[in-house]
């Protein structure tokens, strides 16, 4: 390791007991905050079950529309995250909360595809900040050994987003297929996911503090401890040169892990947008029993994501517990396009390639954090996140387009699947020369 906690900090029981006690009381309520923003970002996949043929939108319009959220997304990226460092987490988070679940909910009312797509780029433009904000606030409440269960914890919200959302969302589209109260079941589904993130932002003003420097739940000691842990952080990381918006925007690291995120999300939305119609494809059409099955794959990466997080910790290893679930999305994608036509097989291979993918983002995340200094980490986290959601424009966009020209996915997952092994190449060779300037530290 590169650093072992100062000895007049306390002891080890003393020190797992205050990281146990900021876990309890941070993480549930940013993992429910992000349950809801994923749910938001994605709902749009079980929306189309029903909106398409409703609005006589083709393929093409709706991978457009769930794209075009990232365009948002990508454009706000950075100015919502120097925005959170300006005036502290929690008015920001409490403000881009309330704005996203308002634009989602108003998604109701699309009746053309130019208010589809303008209402999705709002979306995407108010949800911009709220990730790399939260891996920002997190590593400045952990230190890097305790990162990776930490960040699987939040990020299990993707996969529980789906275990949940997808039955969920199922149920409301044929609960409410008769049109009650003037509203389709589509209609519907964004009312009820969308107006409960409204409420959660208004809790975040009351639950959530700035910094453990703030938090008065803490005592000095404690606070101090926190210190003494990061600073010894700090001291381990790599210098940079500059610390600027340009000095970030020139550094060729933080492009490079751009480029791998992107590899990594193409995967995680390509199944995300396009599992409930993948498996309707496979000759299901009851939206609930659509929900419950596409409902497997998420139970089985929150399970894998958890335990690939605790090991990493663990053994104190970064690059194969990123690389293998990579490889693993791929794979899954492969055997799910070459035996479309046996549905265990087939959502078996969608299983893995959900478990790899998903589990690949927090394995991620500890990469950056750890390499990049305070003052790069809060433009450069935004710029890796802003890059790698530039995949959820293009994947389902693609995924799309190709459907409609050929009538099948399949060229679509071929291409992802080769994306994904090249980050993963990408991956392998800059956590090693992470790993040998971690060692030269040490």
């Amino acid at each position: 390791m590169a650093h072992s906690p100062a000895p007049d900090q306390g002891t080890d029981i003393t020190r797992n007991a205050l990281y146990r006690r900021i876990t309890l009381r941070l993480i549930p309520f940013i993992f429910i905050c992000y349950l809801f923003n994923y749910l938001d970002r994605v709902n749009v996949g079980f929306a189309k079950l029903q909106m398409l043929d409703a609005l006589k939108f083709s393929e093409t319009v709706y991978g457009l529309g769930a794209g075009i959220f990232f365009i948002g997304y990508v454009l706000c990226g950075l100015p919502s995250n120097l925005a959170l460092n300006r005036f502290g987490p929690r008015r920001w988070i409490a403000l881009m909360m309330i704005a996203w679940g308002s634009l989602s909910t108003c998604l109701l009312f699309v009746t053309t595809p130019t208010e589809f797509y303008a209402l999705r780029l709002l979306t995407g433009a108010a949800e911009a900040g709220f990730f790399p904000g939260v891996v920002l606030y997190l590593s400045r409440w952990f230190p890097a050994a305790r990162r990776g269960r930490i960040m699987a914890l939040f990020m299990s919200a993707i996969p529980v987003s789906g275990l949940l959302g997808g039955p969920f969302s199922g149920w409301i589209l044929q609960h409410f297929a008769a049109g009650q109260h003037g509203l389709a079941g589509w209609q519907w589904m964004f009312l009820i996911q969308g107006l409960p993130t409204v409420a959660l932002g208004v809790l975040a003003v009351f639950l959530l503090s700035d910094s453990y420097q703030k938090a008065a739940w803490l005592s000095p000691a404690e606070r101090q401890m926190i210190a003494t842990d990061l600073e010894a952080d700090a001291a381990s990381k790599p210098a940079t040169t500059g610390e600027g918006v340009l000095a970030v925007l020139t550094h060729p690291l933080i492009w490079t892990f751009g480029f791998i995120y992107f590899c990594i999300q193409s995967g995680v939305y390509a199944i995300n947008f396009w599992l409930p119609s993948i498996i309707k494809s496979m000759g299901f059409d009851n939206p609930l029993l659509i929900g419950w099955l596409s409902a497997i794959p998420y139970l089985l990466a929150g399970v894998f994501m958890i335990l690939c997080g605790r090991s990493a910790d663990l053994r104190n290893e970064r690059r194969w517990h990123l690389v293998v679930p990579m490889l693993m999305g791929a794979v899954g994608l492969l055997i799910a396009v070459n035996f479309a036509g046996n549905p265990a097989i087939a959502i078996l291979g969608l299983s893995i390639a959900t478990m790899g993918a998903l589990t690949g983002l927090p394995m991620f995340w500890p990469m950056p954090t750890t390499l990049l200094s305070a003052g790069t980490a809060v433009a450069g986290l935004a710029i890796i996140n802003s890059v790698g959601q530039m995949a959820g424009f293009l994947s389902p966009y693609l995924v799309g387009f190709i459907k409609d020209q050929t009538g099948s996915t399949d060229a679509a997952l071929y291409s992802l699947a080769a994306l994904i092994v090249l980050g993963s190449l990408v991956a392998l060779r800059v956590t090693r020369a992470g790993a040998l300037s971690s060692a030269r530290a040490s």
